[in-house]
């Protein structure tokens, strides 16, 4: 009997040995814990900061969204440090209660609990270091189903809003079509749509694409790769019938809501890759035109094509106070009632109530107002064809309080095409050359009186801001600018940009032609001779240019401002270009250019040339860029040819 007793109280005993001096062991390593923890913390606060830096990197510069793990990880590693410091803050007293060399303790309960926390902490931060290796951080986030685009409060669209929307509910619907007059409120209209799918819950993948004028089913392709995932970098090397199957392929499988804006002309969706809307499919069709036809054109129906019309008098006259200010209009009783007539005149335009809301927002004086109103009474008496131009005499009155600089210069970006980003450094830049500009003393100065420009110009709904360093003429106002030059004894011009020509123009006068603009065509050679004794600027940019003959240039004695920029295949220039002595504007960069001419050197009044990207450029005549004594501005960013040779020279 004592034997069995013996025996079956030795596991107790070692048992309870062994907890002792475990328990024990928690005060014994307290100190040696501690230190550990504090190391281990700036340890993971350290992986964190690193993981942060990547992630931050990922969000800002990709555009990625952070993976879940991730963001888990992180969470948790700020909870342990924050935990930890609260530990390591509380433990001075702990470790004053330690006595005989740190292996006892005055308070031993306290110090064993407190030790139990500091090694179950100081586990937890090493595992958490430990699984906080990570080879990606983020990912493509996933497409939103429909995204929100910038907006205004609108005055007198919301009927036509409550039409639309009710039509899209109709599931026997699937295209819809909004038309009236250029500047009427179609794309404004749209938007709203836009932004309904964004704040209401619906299965609907929204897509929202312009299509304008020059190559429309391209430019509607390009734009839904954009929303659906497709754009890579071999998407611009596929044929239009490549990614036509790519959009039909992916879009079939969805229910789709295509916000197509501004189409000319009957839209081929099957041509695009976009599945016709039923009824099996649940998808919608929505676009916008300026033409009656094209919306029978897209669908017969005419109980789904909606008009948007001008603005009865009330909103019209609301619409008009929000962009001249209220207080302009209490300036005198004869402003107001002269604003009512004024208002009348616009027809109800919302185009043209903004823009000369704006015009007159300075205007104090019942005479300044009495001008305004006879001005805009003059114009009314002629009657122009075509949608959108018999606003033109009334809009033209925004131009004419320009002073004559910001005219001019606002009838220059009408040579861009259509739609077209326009670089603000660029254009001012070209306006300089033209001579536009105030004469100034450096080109600083007259830089900056260039965007001061602009930014009068946006503020006057002339040009739109297309973000920091872009701006684009919205294409009624830039039809309108063209129809002013074209009707100006001084200003002819001569625009056919982005229309796909292939082979040199014709015009009936060219000796009157001041400015031209041939650029983003898919011209290749030049070989007739153009005589345009008073041309001033020739835009060619961004053709297919390979040959220019000699003597093209032979007959515009007065050229000021040339851009041949992007044409990558013109690989030399015309020895004939000696004869632009007028000329102080030569863009040259990204074209396939392999050396300079010596004849560059009688351009005594260049100011301006631009080499970039011209990467085949290997040999530029010895002394020619010093030759230039009115050189101001020289790019060479990505040229062939060494910029330091140039500047040893120049020295």
């Amino acid at each position: 009997m004592g034997n069995i007793f013996s025996i079956s109280l030795d596991p107790i005993i070692t048992r309870c040995w062994d907890c002792a001096t475990g328990q024990a062991s928690y005060i014994c390593n307290l100190e040696d814990n501690l230190h550990d923890l504090q190391a281990e913390v700036a340890g993971l606060e350290e992986l964190r900061s690193d993981l942060m830096s990547r992630v931050r990197i990922a969000e800002d510069e990709q555009q990625l969204q952070r993976l879940n793990q991730v963001e888990g990880w992180l969470s948790r590693a700020e909870t342990l440090i924050n935990d930890a410091d609260q530990l390591i803050v509380q433990s001075p007293p702990h470790v004053e209660n330690l006595c005989m060399g740190g292996c006892c303790s005055t308070h031993p309960r306290s110090s064993i609990k407190f030790g139990k926390q500091i090694a179950k902490k100081l586990q937890e931060v090493k595992d958490q270091k430990e699984n906080g290796d990570f080879s990606d951080v983020a990912s493509k986030p996933p497409l939103p189903s429909a995204t929100e685009r910038p907006s205004e409060p609108t005055v007198g669209l919301e009927s036509n809003f409550i039409k639309v929307w009710s039509c899209l509910r109709k599931e026997q619907v699937g295209i819809i079509g909004i038309y009236g007059l250029g500047g009427v409120g179609k794309t404004t209209l749209l938007n709203q749509i836009n932004n309904k799918f964004h704040d209401s819950t619906h299965d609907y993948h929204v897509i929202w694409a312009v299509a304008s004028q020059d190559r429309p089913i391209e430019r509607v392709q390009d734009q839904i790769a954009e929303r659906i995932g497709l754009s890579n970098e071999g998407w611009k090397s596929k044929s239009l019938d490549e990614k036509a199957k790519d959009i039909f392929q992916v879009l079939c499988k969805k229910k789709f809501a295509l916000l197509l804006d501004d189409i000319w002309e009957w839209f081929d969706l099957i041509r695009a890759g976009v599945p016709l809307p039923t009824q099996q499919n649940g998808s919608k069709v929505i676009f916008t035109t300026r033409r009656y036809n094209v919306c029978c054109q897209m669908q017969p129906n005419m109980d789904n094509n909606i008009r948007v019309e001008c603005l009865p008098p009330g909103e019209a006259f609301k619409l008009f106070e929000e962009k001249v200010g209220s207080e302009t209009l209490r300036m005198h009783l004869d402003i107001c009632k002269l604003a009512e007539t004024v208002v009348e005149e616009c027809a109800g335009l919302p185009l043209a109530l903004i823009t000369f809301g704006r015009a007159m927002a300075s205007k104090k004086t019942p005479r300044e107002w009495e001008y305004a109103k006879e001005v805009l009474r003059q114009s009314v008496a002629s009657v122009f064809p075509g949608v959108g131009k018999e606003m033109y005499p009334k809009l033209k009155f925004s131009y004419d309080c320009l002073l004559d600089e910001r005219f001019r210069s606002c009838l220059y970006c009408s040579l861009y095409p259509e739609d077209y980003l326009i670089e603000k450094d660029e254009l001012v830049d070209c306006w300089i050359g033209e001579g536009l500009l105030d004469e100034h003393t450096n080109l600083s100065n007259a830089r900056n009186q260039g965007h001061f420009i602009i930014g009068s110009l946006i503020d006057a709904c002339l040009l739109e801001k297309q973000g920091s360093h872009r701006i684009k003429m919205h294409d009624v106002i830039r039809d309108m600018a063209l129809w002013i030059a074209g009707e100006s004894e001084k200003e002819k011009f001569f625009v056919k940009s982005g229309i796909q020509l292939k082979e040199q123009p014709n015009a009936k006068k060219w000796e009157e032609v001041t400015r031209m603009s041939l650029m983003e065509n898919q011209t290749e050679n030049l070989t007739e001779i153009l005589e345009c004794p008073n041309l001033q600027t020739l835009f060619l940019g961004r053709n297919r240019l390979r040959v220019i003959i000699n003597d093209f240039f032979n007959f515009m004695p007065m050229l000021r401002v040339l851009d041949l920029s992007r044409n990558r295949n013109l690989e030399e220039l015309p020895v004939g270009i000696a004869k632009l002595v007028s000329l102080e504007h030569l863009n040259l960069s990204w074209t396939g250019i392999k050396k300079l001419p010596v004849e560059l050197k009688a351009l005594a009044k260049l100011k301006y040339l631009n080499l970039e990207k011209t990467r085949k450029l290997s040999m530029i005549p010895q002394q020619l860029i010093s030759s230039f004594s009115k050189l101001q501005v020289l790019k060479m960013e990505g040229c062939g040819y060494g910029c330091l040779l140039v500047l040893e020279e120049m020295c």
